[in-house]
């Protein structure tokens, strides 16, 4: 399986803005904290990352453009 986000716990307020945030719902909360509980719906949008007020949330990945002549 693909690395889809790294989170880091010890920053996580719980505050739930990547949950509510996600337009694909890929992540919920689970124990109150975020989890990828969905990976398939994730559309590689980043909005959890951009979102996050503490900076918990990582997208490691890099979205690359296709040549559209491909």
């Amino acid at each position: 399986m693909p690395v889809m986000l790294e989170i880091d716990y010890d920053k996580c307020t719980g505050c739930g803005d990547c949950v509510s945030k996600c337009p694909g719902q890929a992540v919920s909360m689970v124990d109150g904290k975020p989890e990828m509980s969905r990976p398939d719906s994730c559309d590689y949008c980043t909005d959890c990352e951009g979102f996050c007020p503490t900076g918990a949330i990582r997208a490691p990945f890099e979205i690359v453009m296709a040549d559209p002549g491909y």
